[in-house]
């Protein structure tokens, strides 16, 4: 059987290790625990942090235990890793409600029941750190110069790093001791920004302890087209349903580049390899349902099967998406064929499509098209509504608009009540009249 250290690298997960041979012979064994920290600048995690969350979730399905850190104390600092600028500094309050966000979030990826995973804030250590203490049993193992040359202050040194940065190394690296010492912590996860701070963590265990503690990172993820994950042009996709909901989720997924597929499928979802490999052989329609697939295992994992479902159906409705072929991907519990005549048959939920309730007398006096583009706000003034219509860019139950002033009446509604508008091939909206 196949350890987690294989499955990090056959799914693409590793870009360095301090021991390859080392630890991989430590995770043959279960029991072994690890850590990766969380920044708390925000309310919600993002598609950017699926990555080290995924990890963590494949070292409990190994039966080894994570512990997801959430860096209350490291947070009122700012780390300086991959920054041109000094991050503005939260307030304590701040910090330590985006850290009961955090927590609440992760609980969706691990299992917390009964000491199988942990979550923790070294806000309850470090903020009771002795300074002078700190210097003398912490500060003397680092050295300045190896500090400086580090890949994680290299850019802010270029426009000043202030000494409250400088000190972040430090209390990262006492992060690590924290958990070796009192959670028998031994690996330590996180991006290859972090590499820096992580060897720092692992060498000042090796000079206290006496002992080898391993440090992994992750790739950088970005798109074949080389964006950022998680950046699209309406800004960060969350994993707050309340700030990017299911629907909008599921659409980031669905509109993977061809190239990025087999690869998204195996950092982002825990389908079989075998299985994801078949993606190389896939083309056109059936690479489409690969998409789906992607997009809907992914929605499930973060916002639960009915979610996901519920996403997918309006997908399916929007898109007249075909329906995934039986044989690819058995593993996956998306819908299938059945659920498809079930849409067609007008029981489809569209709840997860962002709507507006209209009247029927609103309807009767009818609206003009470019006045309805932007009420929705898929237009963002009713001079670009017109533009939009002009250029053949807007659809009305999927018929394109004639004209900016064409009336949007009664006679546009169907049996279910609704008028479906879209905008290009990717945003719709629904009218719900009632």
């Amino acid at each position: 059987m196949k350890n987690v250290y294989d499955v990090f690298l056959e799914r693409g997960f590793v870009e360095q290790v301090t021991d390859d041979e080392a630890i991989g012979r430590l995770l043959d064994e279960p029991g072994v625990t690890c850590y990766i920290g969380f920044d708390p600048t925000a309310t919600s995690l993002h598609i950017g942090s699926l990555v080290p969350i995924m990890a963590l979730a494949h070292m409990q399905r190994h039966g080894h235990r994570p512990i997801a850190l959430v860096g209350g104390g490291t947070g009122l600092i700012g780390d300086p890793s991959g920054k041109t600028e000094m991050r503005q500094i939260l307030t304590r309050d701040k910090i330590d409600y985006n850290a009961r966000c955090l927590q609440q979030q992760l609980a969706r990826y691990l299992d917390f029941s009964a000491g199988r995973a942990m979550l923790l804030n070294n806000a309850d250590w470090l903020t009771k750190l002795n300074y002078i203490e700190f210097l003398r049993d912490i500060g003397r193992h680092f050295s300045v110069n190896k500090m400086l040359a580090a890949e994680s202050y290299k850019m802010r040194l270029e426009k000043g790093l202030n000494f409250i940065e400088f000190n972040y190394m430090l209390l990262q690296a006492y992060d690590f001791l924290y958990l070796f010492k009192n959670y028998d912590c031994i690996v330590q996860m996180g991006g290859n920004d972090q590499w820096g701070n992580m060897l720092a963590g692992s060498d000042l265990i090796r000079r206290m302890e006496g002992k080898a503690a391993h440090s992994l990172t992750f790739p950088l993820i970005t798109t074949s087209a080389g964006h950022k994950m998680g950046k699209t042009e309406r800004g960060t996709v969350w994993l707050d349903s309340a700030l990017t909901s299911p629907y909008e989720y599921y659409q980031y997924w669905v509109n993977t580049e061809d190239e990025d597929v087999e690869r998204f499928l195996c950092l982002f979802t825990f389908l079989p390899v075998e299985e994801i490999r078949e993606v190389r052989n896939l083309a056109d329609a059936r690479l489409n349902m690969a998409k789906s697939v992607l997009a809907f295992e992914a929605t499930k994992i973060t916002h639960g099967e009915t979610a996901a479902v519920e996403a997918w159906r309006s997908s399916v409705r929007a898109f007249q998406a075909r329906p995934v072929d039986a044989e690819l991907f058995p593993s996956s519990s998306i819908p299938r064929k059945r659920s498809i005549t079930l849409i067609n048959g007008g029981t489809d939920d569209l709840s997860a499509i962002p709507s507006l309730k209209k009247s029927h007398a609103d309807m009767e006096k009818g609206i003009p098209a470019y006045e309805l583009f932007h009420e929705t706000g898929l237009c963002a003034s009713r001079g670009e509504a017109r533009r939009l219509i002009e250029q053949g860019g807007a659809y009305i139950n999927e018929n394109p608009v004639v004209s900016f002033d064409e009336k949007i009446t009664e006679s546009h509604i169907n049996d279910q009540g609704l008028v479906l508008l879209r905008k290009g091939k990717k945003k719709h909206f629904l009218i719900v009249v009632r």
